[in-house]
């Protein structure tokens, strides 16, 4: 059951910090969502016996945390 709402909390993560890879300006901070997100379906996906929700949330925490690394946070 864990792994089934780490998968859920990904995905919606994974769609928002999609929207904040667009080159449009001032959009990137949606990031500063998705990443506080991933980390909590990261916790669920710690918790539960299967790995793909755990995987899919790593994978949304490079994705977000790199951009915000990247562009100093901000844009």
């Amino acid at each position: 059951m864990l792994n089934i709402l780490s998968l859920v909390t990904g995905a919606v993560a994974l769609l928002i910090a999609l929207i904040g890879i667009l080159p449009i300006p001032l959009l990137p901070l949606v990031n500063w969502i998705a990443f506080p997100i991933a980390v909590v379906g990261l916790v669920f996906g710690v918790l539960s016996r299967g790995t793909a929700g755990r995987n899919l949330n790593i994978v949304v925490l490079v994705i977000s945390g790199l951009r915000l690394f990247l562009t100093g946070g901000l844009i």
